[in-house]
């Protein structure tokens, strides 16, 4: 399978002719779209769901569709069928790709807000995105995709994090927000500490997993 990354959250997991686009925000480039028919969200803040670019390409195409909890549905209601609710423990298909939803709470930033639904996502069995949260799945994970800046979160915390899932490798996500100064410090820590293969992938490349 190959990952690629765009801007903040977003990936696309490929397979030849299958396409996985996984939480594009209101940043994502729009080489991310391309070829895509499913789509997988993991909460309703804006950086991991642009509401106007999922219905507008439900609108285009009858057999697209978007994955997510009940309040992502709620707000693709223009989109109509083409969006599903799932939630935490359920399996299914979308891309191509076996997937199971985990985990069902955003992180708090402060003051018990957020108060609003996350999911994570295991696909293939390889490669998993937290969303906004450091849910642990009780499945092995080979591939982490680890969120390294953001409110709900210190740079101890994601260490932590890569350390309890043991995956083989970790990839960053979740890091816009960052400097250049903060990618390299952060990138630093995580490579020392985190105790997997960590890597940060640049917008627009892919790897291999």
């Amino acid at each position: 399978m190959e990952l690629t990354k765009y801007t903040h959250s977003c990936v696309v997991v490929g397979d030849g002719p299958r396409r996985l686009l996984i939480d594009p925000g209101i940043w994502t480039e729009p080489a991310a779209w391309e070829g895509v028919a499913e789509v997988l969200i993991t909460h309703e803040h804006v950086d991991h769901l642009d509401v106007e670019a999922l219905v507008s390409a439900a609108t285009a195409d009858s057999a697209f569709a978007v994955f997510g909890p009940r309040s992502v549905v709620d707000l693709l209601a223009a989109a109509g069928a083409a969006c599903v609710a799932v939630g935490a423990g359920q399996h299914f298909s979308a891309g191509g790709f076996a997937v199971e939803a985990v985990g069902g709470a955003h992180a708090e930033i402060y003051d018990g807000l957020p108060d609003t639904a996350n999911l994570g996502y295991l696909v293939a069995g390889e490669i998993y995105h937290p969303g906004d949260a450091l849910h642990v799945p009780a499945q092995p994970v080979r591939t982490l995709l680890v969120p390294t800046c953001a409110p709900w979160l210190k740079l101890a915390e994601a260490v932590d994090f890569v350390r309890a899932v043991d995956p083989v490798r970790a990839y960053s996500i979740h890091d816009a927000m960052l400097s250049e100064v903060g990618l390299a410090v952060t990138d630093r820590w995580m490579s020392l500490k985190a105790g997997a293969d960590y890597t940060r992938i640049p917008v627009g490349d892919s790897v291999v997993v």
